[in-house]
């Protein structure tokens, strides 16, 4: 079983920071790739980052140069740092995980989610 838990949603205002972070367990698991979606109600959820562990990254357009993705694989733990906040980044953020899962001599590939936390930004 994958647990991802997340931390650090609230209330900021417009151009403010806020960091929020997933931390990830399970045993006989590998965290291939952790990433942030965010979703606003009666929209699609959609990307807001990524990163493997080798630590490469993506970004929605939306994001760049204001959000900051990270992880410490040691810790199973993945980080958004997002800057310059706008009401616009308003929306529940989710925790995502893929990777791969062993027991005994198979192994399959899994794709899991956090509860989620609200970042709210007003204006």
């Amino acid at each position: 079983q994958v647990q991802l838990v997340e931390s650090g949603g609230g209330l900021v205002q417009a151009g403010g920071s806020l960091r929020i972070s997933c931390v990830a367990s399970g045993s006989s698991l590998t965290f291939k790739t952790m990433a942030w979606h965010r979703q606003v109600p009666g929209e699609q959820r959609e990307l807001v980052a990524s990163i493997t562990t080798e630590g490469s990254t993506t970004y929605a357009d939306s994001v760049k140069g204001r959000f900051t993705i990270s992880r410490e694989n040691v810790k199973n733990t993945v980080y958004l740092q997002m800057n310059s906040l706008k009401p616009e980044d308003t929306a529940v953020y989710y925790c995502n995980a893929r990777g791969t899962v062993t027991s005994g001599m198979l192994t399959g590939h899994y794709n899991s989610w956090g509860q989620g936390t609200q970042v709210t930004v007003s204006s």
